[in-house]
């Protein structure tokens, strides 16, 4: 069977909004370390791991082994009605890295599922629909994860259950605060807070939800220290904080192991999912046990958290403690931002490289406008391909290459996928100058 007979049948049976990557969507059949191979055997070196998923790579001995060894004892599924010996142990580890004082954690299938959960949490503690969220976030697909979602093409439905106020975002490029000195900032951000809840809500506000980097909109962020000073605030209301640490946990940042601790402020709620299962479907949330505790019904996970997600993540964040994959993030993150950085300084249809870690985005944007370039992003998108680079995309604009390669990326693939990078980038950026 051929690529095009599936491409045909997925056309035919799935709905035309369920983006597929590339003019030609290719098909990935196999996996080993940080590579891919695809139907036609073209093999791919993977920046993109899954949407920031396959934190590990592929193939991992420590994971698969995990995995067999639950399977042999034919326990799959038992839900949450009964002990769960894998589900309790990777609890206990999560709640001691979280950061988070007398944690609980409660497990779900995906980071949506996580943030709903989360927000559940807030709204019942606080006894308010009302919430902050942040401009160009994405939190999920659900119902008030789309409210608390701040990209409209994103946001799939006009109705909310939320009463949602917004925040203005860490916007460098463009926005209010991007015309300010960069000292300025956070003070301005603070003064913004203030006066949304002055003026757009009743006072009693549950929480603000927020992502350390925003992910889908193009790995933007705020200064370090952010979180910190619109904490001040909100504990002046006691308002509930959410850090929603779906792309940027598990040490993906290289500073930190979580993306709130550049901030220097401890979050009531913090949801996780993405690589803490390597491509198992494996979420959560973990938090204080006085709002963890606030759902007022009996409640369970069906499958969140079941014997085998649970298996895998024990043996990932086993693996990425064992081997400091927080440390190579940093490190290896170096080479390419920095490396990217310098190879691009000159070229205006650049507008900038940002990120931390092995979470770094290229903003394309037209020259002497700085308005955003989609057309190019899309470009520079396929002839990495075509140079054998798997890449993501987002942005509020469409215009930014998204990198998140696995964890595990080593020096001399980072120096490969570099160079197909910079040659990417500059090809198209000369041909489109040209035209």
């Amino acid at each position: 069977m051929t690529s095009d007979d599936l491409l045909a049948r997925h056309r035919a049976v799935l709905p035309s909004w369920l983006m597929l990557y590339y003019a030609e969507p290719i098909e990935l059949v196999s996996g080993e370390g940080r590579r891919v191979t695809d139907a036609q055997g073209r093999t791919y070196l993977d920046f993109f791991g899954g949407v920031l998923t396959n934190s590990l790579g592929y193939d991992i001995p420590e994971v698969r082994e995990a995995l067999h060894r639950q399977l042999a004892t034919g326990i799959v599924h038992t839900s949450t009605l009964y002990l769960i010996r894998q589900q309790v142990e990777l609890a206990e580890k999560i709640a001691r890295v979280s950061g988070i004082p007398d944690a609980r954690v409660f497990f779900t299938n995906s980071g949506t599922e996580a943030n709903e959960a989360a927000l559940l949490m807030a709204t019942n503690h606080r006894r308010s629909h009302q919430i902050l969220a942040v401009r160009n976030s994405y939190h999920g697909r659900t119902y008030a994860t789309m409210g608390a979602t701040g990209i409209r093409g994103w946001s799939a439905s006009p109705l909310n259950p939320l009463q949602v106020a917004w925040l203005h975002s860490g916007e460098r490029l463009r926005g209010l605060l991007a015309r300010l000195p960069e000292a300025d900032r956070i003070d301005a951000a603070v003064e913004d807070l203030r006066e949304v809840l002055a003026t757009q809500t009743s006072g009693d506000v549950a929480c603000l939800i927020a992502e350390p980097i925003q992910g889908v909109g193009g790995f933007v962020h705020g200064p370090d220290g952010l979180f910190a000073a619109w904490k001040k605030v909100l504990d002046e209301h006691g308002i509930l904080f959410i850090s929603d640490e779906i792309q940027t946990g598990w040490g993906r940042t290289g500073e930190h192991f979580w993306g709130y601790q550049a901030h220097d402020a401890t979050p009531d709620l913090l949801t996780f999912a993405k690589g803490i299962g390597n491509g198992l479907a494996l979420a959560g949330v973990v938090g204080r046990a006085e709002v963890m505790e606030s759902v007022p019904g009996i409640s369970f996970s069906t499958f969140g958290g079941n014997p085998l997600s649970t298996a895998a993540g024990n043996a990932v964040l086993d693996y990425l403690l064992d081997h400091d994959l927080q440390a190579n993030a940093a490190r290896v993150g170096a080479i390419l931002g920095d490396g990217l950085r310098a190879a691009v300084a000159d070229l205006d249809r650049v507008g900038e490289v940002r990120g931390k870690g092995l979470m770094l985005g290229v903003e394309f944007v037209h020259p002497g406008t700085g308005e955003p370039d989609p057309g190019l992003t899309l470009r520079v998108f396929e002839a990495c391909r075509e140079r054998g680079l798997l890449t993501g995309k987002g942005g509020l604009y469409g215009n930014v290459l998204r990198m998140g390669p696995p964890l595990t990326l080593t020096e001399q693939e980072a120096h490969e996928g570099l160079a197909i990078l910079v040659d990417a980038i500059r090809s198209q950026a000369t041909e489109e100058s040209a035209r």
